[in-house]
């Protein structure tokens, strides 16, 4: 077993053929910023290459899986859009997908933005009664990106999809197990023995044939480039990123109050 600092934004821990990836900002509900996806790039690429790893589970401490992009870091780094996705999000997805071995995401509490993004990217995802999703980017202004409408409308269909999406309304556990967004629905204090049964026995099963049931998988359901439709993504991001609305909404954050949006 392997474990990497606990002050760390992103703790890595591996046993029993199982790579455990733990987003670690709980004071901030695991919103990511640079260092910790710099971490998670380096975590999905040791797990291509590392043969002793079977299964991967990513997750979250604290009362949050993820919220997406660290406001306070965008604000103060003023990224582009196109760029930031390019270069972080994007190849985090595709990375995930990519990866010929399980990829199972614990959803501890809310997932939201970006990290609802990278949840639904996972291959599976087990959850606690506790959890819900927020796809938030209208909220503030924003399309969705980091392939969430891209997952989201192959999970649940084209209705519910653009219903979550325009309107940013959240999902709840039980809701999203109906809708069949997520595998398992487990109280909050049985959440870490269930989803680390799950995944031993994955970790168990022949590595070849769930390599090549992955990548058939990903050849039947996602019938459209999910390459083409992330730079797709990027490209309307950085023209949305760019409007009123949205220096409205990332105000609105700072003042914790309701937006007034103009169309601009």
């Amino acid at each position: 077993m392997s474990i990497i600092a606990q002050d760390n934004p992103l703790l890595v821990q591996k046993q029993d053929g199982i790579l455990r990836l733990t987003l670690n900002r709980p004071e901030a509900l695991n919103a990511f910023t640079r260092p910790m996806m710099e971490g998670l790039a380096v975590g999905f690429k040791d797990a291509a290459v590392d043969a002793s790893i079977r299964v991967v589970i990513l997750t979250g401490t604290g009362r949050a899986f993820c919220v997406g992009q660290d406001l306070k870091e965008h604000i103060s780094l003023k990224p582009s859009f196109l760029k930031d996705l390019r270069e972080r999000y994007n190849p985090l997805v595709l990375a995930i997908r990519n990866l010929e071995k399980p990829v199972v995401a614990v959803i501890n509490g809310v997932a939201a933005g970006a990290g609802m993004s990278l949840a639904l990217a996972c291959d599976f995802r087990i959850c606690s009664e506790s959890t819900s999703f927020h796809t938030a980017f209208v909220k503030i202004g924003l399309a969705p990106d980091s392939g969430n409408l891209f997952f989201l409308s192959r999970y649940v269909g084209a209705a519910r999809a653009l219903e979550l999406v325009m309107t940013g309304r959240p999902l709840l556990a039980k809701e999203a197990q109906e809708w069949g967004l997520v595998n398992r629905v487990v109280p909050p204090d049985q959440l870490e023995v269930e989803a680390t049964k799950f995944a031993k026995q994955l970790a168990d099963s022949p590595a070849v044939a769930l390599a090549l049931i992955k990548r058939m998988f990903n050849a039947t359901f996602f019938s459209k480039d999910m390459a083409s439709q992330l730079e797709m993504e990027a490209y309307l991001q950085e023209i949305v990123g760019r409007t009123k609305d949205h220096a409205e909404g990332l105000q609105t954050f700072l003042e914790k109050r309701q937006p007034r949006f103009t169309g601009q």
